[in-house]
């Protein structure tokens, strides 16, 4: 059955992780994305492990479900191919900085004059508004400017980025957010509109919703920085023989943890009888649980807290997570066979739709495998065609569309 989404095309200008991220999960529910590059291709082509050039691990995780042609913008007639393509888009979804799009044609007025009931979303460091506009940026930027890489200061002492790609894969999920919505005001009124997605106001958006905390108030009524997060025993806990992550967080679990550890009269003492007392005391009540989960092994407590219904699980690293029980039975990891790159391991889609579900579409495309088709789908005849990949305006893998 189709996704979702089956219907929409989207023409992706992205590169890197936060737009391939966004344009992968509409892929993933049915739109027809096209993935348009230049001739050098996206810059994770060659970030990571590969079998074969330009198809590096990092590309290969982001870029499933798409279409590829590659075009040089710097060229007159590419540009007027990519506006013919706007021509039967929904979505044009670029990570060009605003000056750039603009001089290649592509700003939002160029596009919306072409195709006025298009989605116009563009990614940008910063916010056209105010002085930051046109910076460039990437995640590690923007984590160290939102006051993520300040908040492990305030933990560990000194400033230090998540061991993650933090920042893209918010923004994208804002951005997947920000474009599903533009659709659906299209589908209600017809109308398309540009959208601006800028990275360091969503991760300060993002940073800030409980690390406001007491500044939510004018005068502040305490401190920025939600206290539970920032106690520095808030870490998985040392077990007999390994570590254990539980949050006996309600009223009703912390009762059922501390009668179960032996020390009941602690679900009595006002220092930690109730959610308020314990959140303002959480280095001791931190403290508390390390103490009394050091008492037992890593299975002894898994099972005590799954009788007692109090949210736990093991530490898993990375390498544990294909073997995880849970992941396993739902067949969470699929394997997928390319047709360049032999056999490759995905997480699944991890929403479910009952009516419309989502999967994979294409496998991640060689860069231009798609060329040729897409602009015959334009519109431009096989000796077109010909002509655009002649003179280097149009790439593809396989520059000969004539058998």
């Amino acid at each position: 059955m189709p996704g979702p989404l089956d219907g929409i095309r989207v023409l992706d200008l992205t590169s890197v992780l936060l737009g391939p991220y966004a344009t992968m999960m509409l892929g993933d529910m049915g739109a027809d994305v096209i993935k348009v590059e230049g001739p050098e291709g996206d810059t994770t082509r060659t970030t990571g492990p590969a079998r074969n050039p330009g198809m590096a691990s990092f590309f290969l995780s982001a870029n499933r479900s798409k279409r590829s042609i590659a075009l040089d913008l710097k060229q007159e007639a590419a540009r007027e191919a990519l506006m013919r393509l706007v021509d039967g888009a929904d979505v044009f979804l670029h990570s060009i900085r605003p000056r750039a799009i603009e001089r290649l044609g592509f700003g939002p007025e160029a596009v919306r004059a072409r195709n006025p009931c298009i989605v116009y979303a563009g990614i940008h460091g910063f916010g056209d508004r105010g002085p930051y506009a046109n910076r460039p940026a990437y995640d590690d930027i923007i984590q160290g400017g939102s006051g993520l890489a300040g908040l492990m200061q305030t933990v560990l002492g000194e400033p230090l980025y998540t061991p993650m790609v933090a920042a893209d894969k918010t923004c994208g999920l804002m951005t997947l957010n920000a474009v599903l919505a533009a659709l659906l005001h299209r589908e209600r009124t017809g109308q398309g509109q540009a959208v601006e997605i800028p990275m360091f106001e969503t991760m300060v958006h993002f940073n800030l919703m409980e690390h406001s905390f007491g500044h939510v108030f004018d005068p502040p009524l305490g401190p920025m920085g939600y206290s539970r997060m920032l106690a520095k025993w808030r870490r998985p806990y040392p077990t007999a023989d390994g570590h254990l992550c539980m949050l006996a967080y309600n009223d009703r679990q912390w009762r059922r943890f501390v009668t179960e550890a032996g020390r009941p009269e602690l679900a009595e003492d006002p220092r930690y009888a109730d959610l308020g007392a314990r959140s303002a005391n959480i280095e001791e009540v931190y403290a508390l649980i390390g103490e009394m989960l050091a008492t037992r092994t890593t299975a002894e407590w898994i099972e005590a807290l799954e009788r007692l219904e109090i949210p736990h699980m093991r530490v898993n690293r990375l390498e544990d997570l294909q073997e995880d029980p849970h992941l396993k039975a739902i067949g969470f990891f699929r394997e997928v066979d390319h047709p360049t790159e032999g056999r490759l391991t995905f997480t699944d889609v991890p929403v479910r739709f009952s009516e419309t579900p989502a999967d994979f579409g294409h496998p991640p495309p060689p860069l231009g495998q798609h060329t040729a088709e897409l602009l015959m789908e334009a519109g431009y005849s096989r000796g077109e065609v010909d002509r655009l990949l002649e003179s280097g305006a149009a790439l593809t893998v396989d520059h000969d569309i004539r058998g």
